[in-house]
C-alpha cells in the first residue's frame, strides 16, 4: 500500500495524518473528542477524520492504525486504564472497525509517541528508547532496537502508574500516589490548587517568570518527583534516552533542574542518561499510528 493512515485518539483532540511510504505527511488534521458528549460521540468523530483523510488520497488502498490511552484487554477485548474515562470497558477496537468497515491496528498512544521518535525522531540512534508523555495523563514506552516491547499484560512503560508515596493523592485507576498524580497537568493542577489556592493550568504555571516563595515550594516538589519517577526507570532499564513529550515537555527546565534531580537518585556515581525533548512535536503519537498500521 502506498498510504499509511494513522488516527491519534487524544483526551481534547483527535488527529488523523496520512504517511507516504517514505514517511512524508500529506495530510494532517484534528478535530475536538469533546468526551463529555460520550462514547457515540467520539466514535462519529473518528468516523469524520477517518473520512477527511481518505478523501485526501481519493480512498486509495491504505493501512490504518489507532493511538488511544490505555490498552486493549487481550483477555476480554475491552479497553482499560484510559483517561479518556467514557472509554473504558468498551470494545473499542472491535467499535472502531465496525463503524469505518476496515480492519485497524490499535496501540497505546505513549507506544505510538515512543516508536515515532524511535524511528523518525530524536532517538533514531539510540537503540534502547524510552519515552515519556507528561500531558494530561502519564504515559510511557519501551522501543528496543526500533520493535515496541508491549510485554505479556499489555502494560510495558506504563510509568505514570507506579505508587512513589502510598499515602499520596488517590488515582482514578484505584491506587494511591501514582507517578500521574505528582507530575502529570492534571496532577500539577491540582496540587496547585490545593496547595496555592488558585485556579491556573499546569502549563501556565510552569511558564511563569517569577515564583513566590509558596509557588516556589510546589514547583520544587513536582521537579523533585520528576527526579526520582525516572530515576526509578533508569535504574531498572538503563536506557540509551529518555524522550519526554506531552504539554508538560515544553518546560525547558526539566533538562536542567528536573535532569538534576534525576541524577542525585540514578544509582551510578557517573549518571549520564540523555533527557531529552521530543524532536515530532505532538504529532508524534499520529506518526506512530501510521506506522503500526495494517
Amino acid at each position: 500500500m502506498a498510504y499509511r493512515i494513522g488516527i491519534d485518539l487524544g483526551g481534547t483532540k483527535i488527529e488523523s495524518a496520512v504517511l507516504d511510504l517514505g514517511n512524508n505527511i500529506l495530510f494532517r488534521e484534528r478535530i475536538p473528542t469533546q468526551s463529555h458528549l460520550g462514547s457515540n460521540h467520539i466514535l462519529n468523530q473518528i468516523t469524520n477524520i477517518y473520512k477527511m483523510a481518505t478523501e485526501s488520497i481519493n480512498n486509495e488502498a491504505h493501512s490504518l492504525g489507532v493511538a488511544t490511552p490505555g490498552s486493549i484487554s487481550k483477555k476480554t477485548q475491552l479497553l482499560r486504564n484510559s483517561n479518556t474515562l467514557c472509554l473504558n470497558n468498551l470494545p473499542l477496537k472491535i467499535s472502531i472497525e465496525e463503524k469505518l468497515g476496515k480492519k485497524i491496528a490499535i496501540e497505546n498512544d505513549a507506544n505510538c509517541f515512543t516508536l515515532a521518535e524511535a524511528t523518525l525522531g530524536v532517538g533514531k540512534a539510540y537503540s534502547c528508547v524510552f519515552g515519556v508523555i507528561m500531558g494530561t495523563g502519564c504515559g510511557g514506552g519501551f522501543v528496543f532496537n526500533k520493535k515496541l516491547r508491549t510485554g505479556p499484560q499489555h502494560i510495558s512503560g506504563e510509568w505514570g502508574h507506579s505508587t512513589i508515596n502510598v499515602y499520596g493523592p488517590d488515582c482514578y485507576c484505584k491506587k494511591k500516589g501514582c507517578i500521574e498524580t505528582y507530575i502529570s497537568g492534571s496532577g500539577l493542577e491540582k496540587i496547585i490548587n490545593s496547595d496555592l489556592k488558585i485556579k491556573i493550568s499546569s502549563a501556565d504555571f510552569l511558564s511563569k517568570d517569577n515564583f513566590n516563595e509558596q509557588e516556589q515550594l510546589v514547583l520544587n516538589k513536582f521537579y523533585r518527583y520528576f527526579g526520582i519517577a525516572l530515576s526509578n526507570i533508569i535504574n531498572v532499564i538503563d536506557p540509551d534516552v529518555i524522550i519526554i513529550g506531552g504539554g508538560l515537555s515544553n518546560h525547558d527546565e526539566l533538562y536542567s533542574i528536573g535532569k538534576r534531580e534525576v541524577y542525585k537518585n540514578i544509582f551510578s556515581n557517573e549518571p549520564s542518561t540523555p533527557i531529552i525533548k521530543n524532536g515530532l512535536g505532538d504529532s508524534a503519537g499520529v506518526i506512530g499510528a501510521a506506522i503500526i498500521g495494517i
